[in-house]
């Protein structure tokens, strides 16, 4: 894995570029300006950008919440998130019809067209789990509880990442309960990055592509279980795991991945 300088010194060996958005584009809070740069060079020069986001929500919901941070809608035409990809399973009762929803209120866009088949967790064919709940955000240990008598349902999780940094605070996300699922002995099914099926909503093997992100397990997973070149944004989601830039070829194979290139932050 080598330091990429500049996006714009590789840009024109790709048509395609899938980029991740919470962690490159934004911290969940403002926009990162380098990012949004790279984003209109890449515009103007007619390149393909498919932002995917690990969202348990589905896409109209995100790219509204990026049109607040103040991002050009013309940069929004491609968007596809764990959420929506879900969305479309659930509608069609792909696990069962009665779902019990695990997470917060803001969530329920996911469930909108079913919400009728909303039911308690004793009765429920499947899990949905977009989240944690509100008053239990950081205490996985409630869900080893809440969840232990129930692993013979399927928990369909619609957001694979475990935390992300919203500014400077860490949040857990869905995949941490995910995980607790698994531990118990469960099965759970998975939306969103790393998984290809998300993948195959936003280009063909056609397509010279380029995947960005900051999060090894998903993002630069998803890229290399697709065998296609990407860029690690190393000040993302992992930014506390190394201290020099010495360290993160030690940090990728931690994880089992590799990547092309690093930046600091997506840069033209």
């Amino acid at each position: 894995m080598k330091e990429l300088k500049h996006l714009s010194d590789i840009y024109k060996n790709y048509e395609t570029f899938i980029i991740d958005l919470w962690g490159v584009i934004h911290n969940g809070v403002k926009l990162n300006a380098k990012a949004i740069e790279a984003i209109d060079q890449l515009t103007n020069n007619s390149k393909k950008i498919v932002f995917v986001s690990n969202a348990p929500r589905p896409s109209s919901k995100v790219i509204n919440f990026l049109l607040k941070l103040k991002m050009d809608v013309k940069y929004l035409s491609n968007v596809m998130t764990s959420g929506e990809a879900a969305m479309h399973a659930i509608n069609r009762n792909k696990f069962g019809k009665t779902f019990f929803h695990l997470g917060p209120p803001r969530d329920t866009s996911v469930f909108e067209k079913v919400k009728n088949n909303r039911v308690d967790l004793e009765s429920c064919d499947f899990i949905l789990c977009t989240g944690l709940f509100d008053e239990y955000e950081d205490d996985l240990e409630y869900y080893k509880k809440f969840l232990g008598n129930h692993i013979s349902k399927k928990l369909v999780c619609t957001n694979p990442d475990l935390t992300v940094h919203r500014g400077n605070i860490e949040e857990l996300c869905a995949g941490s309960v995910a995980k607790v699922f698994e531990d118990l002995g469960g099965e759970v099914v998975y939306f969103g990055k790393p998984y290809k099926e998300i993948y195959n909503l936003c280009f063909n093997s056609s397509e010279k592509v380029l995947a960005i992100g900051d999060n090894l397990r998903t993002d630069i997973k998803g890229a290399n279980n697709l065998d296609i070149d990407c860029i690690f944004i190393s000040e993302g989601v992992h930014r506390d795991e190394y201290k020099s830039v010495s360290e993160l070829d030690a940090l990728l194979k931690k994880y089992k991945v590799k990547a092309n290139f690093f930046q600091k932050e997506l840069q033209w």
